[in-house]
């Protein structure tokens, strides 16, 4: 079995975690996810099987779009609530709704994003959040990462016993984006700590939270034998690209990795055979040939 499975990720499980139950459910050792969510973290999280593992990051150039709370006044290690407090301040009054909103447009667009300390970015082989827990001193990588929009989705909440001020927001985001340390750098931009203090991702890979299954789900649809209802084929992360239908001849080349001369212009195109995707090809650099880029299914036939 082949194909993508728009989990719902659970609060309180990794994404690790997620993978291992699939796996068991499923009985399949070829499983993975396509982008990583906090422990703290819930919403939607596509699982491949199968040979669809291959398009996990065409998956991730989809994008994402998160809503969550952000908190005014408090600072963590982590940039959520999971982690040591670091930085507290009572607010003496709270932000408008009009200082948020320009708060939040400087930080939209392309952007250069330094991510947490309590990540798993790899350093020289080790993960950041190895570093930290053992109180190394590290160089974090600058990212470059894409925001299409950053905004409130209701008005701000004001805590008059605590003095800080809750922020609801939405955002519209490229992969590789920290939301945590999005909020951390709303608080710096309003001068004060912050913390993302809530966050669930509404759409990724091409799929909103709707459309997700439960890891209940996936078990009872495994042990009434209704699993392959809810697995969607692999074309679904390739559906942005032009696709190119290949005659018997040019099949018989494609499986052994020639290149092509097509009639096509695009950059890179999916190309079909007994309508199913089978491959990946882009243009060379001198724009004459298509190339393999990425190669997903070489067999003949296939079950419906």
């Amino acid at each position: 079995m082949d194909g993508i499975i728009p989990l719902y990720k659970e609060k309180g499980m990794t994404s690790s975690d997620c993978v291992r139950h699939c796996r068991q459910i499923l009985k399949m050792k070829r499983v993975g996810h396509s982008g990583t969510l906090d422990p703290n973290v819930n919403g939607v999280l596509p699982v491949c099987i199968g040979k669809a593992t291959k398009v996990v990051n065409y998956l991730m150039d989809f994008g994402k779009v998160y809503t969550g709370e952000i908190t005014f006044g408090l600072a963590t290690v982590t940039e959520d609530l999971d982690g040591e407090i670091i930085a507290q301040e009572r607010l003496t009054k709270p932000f408008s709704l009009k200082q948020i909103d320009q708060a939040m447009k400087k930080l939209t667009g392309d952007l250069i994003q330094i991510p947490p300390l309590y990540s798993a970015i790899k350093v020289n082989g080790r993960r950041l959040y190895n570093y930290a827990r053992l109180g190394i001193p590290v160089e974090r990588p600058k990212r470059k990462i894409k925001v299409n929009y950053f905004r409130q989705s209701k008005p701000p909440v004001f805590n008059l016993q605590q003095r800080q001020q809750t922020c609801f927001f939405e955002v519209s985001c490229g992969k590789g984006t920290y939301i945590r340390t999005l909020a951390s750098d709303l608080g710096k931009s309003l001068g004060v700590p912050a913390v993302m203090s809530k966050l669930t991702r509404q759409t990724s890979g091409g799929f909103d939270l709707s459309e997700t299954v439960s890891l209940q789900h996936l078990r009872t649809a495994a042990a009434t034998g209704q699993i392959k209802n809810l697995v969607y084929d692999w074309d679904v992360a390739l559906k942005n690209f032009d696709h190119y239908q290949l005659s018997p001849a040019q099949w018989n080349k494609v499986k052994n990795g020639g290149f092509l001369d097509l009639t096509a212009t695009s950059e890179k195109i999916v190309l079909t055979y007994q309508q199913k995707s089978r491959c990946i090809y882009h243009l060379n650099q001198q724009r004459q040939l298509y190339v393999p880029e990425q190669m997903i299914d070489l067999t003949e036939g296939y079950e419906e």
